[in-house]
């Protein structure tokens, strides 16, 4: 049987504007610059630098009955109107643009680049120094380009002979690639070509001058290397007969090699990430000031050009339907262009409320800088003083950096959840985490404290935090467990 019935509905959407703009609030300074180049190559309505006047008002041409329903007239060709002479600069004569001032005895002041040389190419090139036949050559090539970024060969033996012999028809065995491999374990830097740390640790050792620590440096990493990585001291001391003093100076030459060797590569081409900061505080007697970087401020306006032809549209009386649709092309260019300055005005209002917000908010830890100040911070606190979204303000604080008296700061570091200490009182994760810190720093690294005791150190603090409560806190900051921690 069938029915009919009607259902009110109540549903909320984002406009594509509304869109648009929570994904340019979401981008910090350099991938908004960048974003603001591909707007300004996209739309030709949109210029950059400063304009004296806005000429063009959006509720001007929206009202406009004349051309939303205007059917066209057959008696107007399209070319009567040239859209190009608005944009061209035909009637400025050539020779005014043009100079001719170069003599022939001026210097070309070019800057010169230099060319780095890649790790591989550099390994390649040290293979030149080696007597080898084609085929060994070949070879030793093949494995250098299958060594990692890092130094490493992290394939096996029977893999390389196999690829070999599919990718580049080289047929060979084993024993003749181990025998190639010893003649790329002679190349710098030392530990290059290395199957695994183990080996990696001792090519470098071997090719240091020998000494009474570097001989039992050798000989622990060769035959006792577990017990070294689980830093079984005692073992070792029994092991060798040796003293503590001995044991020290070997494990200091060992900590001086190099676990990953072609990370100390000068030219290698990993791309180093600069970290430009979006907002910049500043103490000036002793009060807290607050700047956004310039460079999400840019001087935008509507162009002129387009704004002219639209005027030019509007005046005319006969119009036919092909100007209509290049009519409709420029308003549309010209709104997209509007909207996108209003958008970035709106997007600075609201980086620089949010960031204000969350500075006074945390305004001990800003001026005197130590992290116990911080106070237990959610997104929901700052969304409800500044009253945006919380979506808004996660977007503001995810890829953001500010400018400190003590340092560049990740914003949404200074968020953080809210503990009660033995009086009740509401404390931050993050000054737990740095008293953490500090108690593991000033331990005794012969006997290093195990979770359950730095538990009780904290809460005899006054910080009453379980076991692995503080295991958690402890792999968050990147801390080994005690025994990881054990020094001689």
């Amino acid at each position: 049987m069938l029915k009919q019935n009607l259902q009110f509905k109540l549903s909320q959407k984002l406009s594509p504007q509304q869109i648009q703009l929570m994904k340019l609030i979401q981008l910090p300074t350099q991938a908004f610059e960048q974003r603001l180049k591909e707007e300004l190559v996209e739309n030709p309505a949109l210029e950059g630098g400063q304009d004296e006047e806005e000429l063009y008002e959006k509720d001007e041409f929206d009202n406009n009955d004349e051309y939303d329903d205007y059917e066209g007239s057959d008696n107007i060709e399209a070319e009567d109107i040239n859209i190009d002479e608005y944009l061209s600069d035909d009637e400025t004569p050539d020779y005014k643009l043009q100079s001719n001032n170069y003599s022939d005895d001026d210097e070309e002041r070019d800057t010169p680049y230099a060319a780095q040389t890649s790790f591989h190419q550099d390994l390649i090139n040290q293979l030149n120094t080696f007597i080898l036949t084609d085929e060994q050559r070949e070879i030793a090539e093949f494995l250098v380009g299958s060594i990692d970024d890092d130094g490493y060969l992290r394939r096996s033996i029977q893999d390389i002979v196999d690829d070999m012999a599919f990718t580049q028809g080289i047929y060979t065995d084993e024993k003749t690639v181990e025998k190639i491999l010893h003649v790329v374990h002679e190349l710098e830097p030392s530990g290059v070509g290395a199957r695994d740390l183990q080996e990696c640790l001792l090519l470098q050792l071997k090719h240091k001058t020998p000494t009474e620590s570097v001989e039992l440096a050798i000989d622990i990493i060769e035959n006792q290397f577990d017990a070294f990585t689980k830093k079984h001291y005692d073992k070792l001391l029994q092991k060798y007969g040796i003293s503590q003093d001995q044991l020290k100076k070997t494990i200091h030459e060992i900590e001086k090699l190099n676990p990953k060797p072609g990370g100390s590569f000068a030219g290698n081409s990993r791309v180093t990430e600069n970290i430009v900061p979006d907002f910049a505080i500043r103490i000036i007697d002793g009060e807290l000031e607050l700047t956004l970087n310039g460079r999400n401020a840019p001087s935008l306006h509507v162009s002129k050009d387009y704004q002219d032809m639209l005027r030019t549209y509007k005046d005319s009386r006969d119009k036919s339907h092909q100007q209509k649709d290049a009519v409709q092309f420029i308003k549309q260019k010209l709104d997209s262009a509007k909207w996108f300055i209003d958008a970035i005005r709106q997007r600075q209002e609201t980086l620089f409320v949010t960031m204000n917000a969350i500075m006074h908010f945390q305004q001990e830890y800003f001026l005197d800088g130590e992290e116990t100040s911080l106070k237990p911070m959610i997104l929901k606190d700052i969304a409800d003083m500044v009253g945006l979204d919380i979506s808004t303000v996660s977007r503001v604080a995810n890829s953001k950096y500010v400018d400190t008296p003590y340092g560049t700061k990740l914003i949404k570091e200074f968020f953080s959840e809210a503990m009660k200490n033995d009086q009740g009182e509401d404390v931050s994760t993050l000054e737990i985490k740095k008293i953490l810190q500090n108690v593991i720093e000033d331990e005794d690294k012969s006997k290093p404290l195990p979770d359950d005791q730095l538990a009780d150190i904290l809460k005899e603090k006054g910080y009453p935090i379980a076991r692995r409560t503080i295991a958690k806190y402890r792999e968050q900051l990147d801390i080994p467990v005690a025994r990881m921690r054990k020094k001689i």
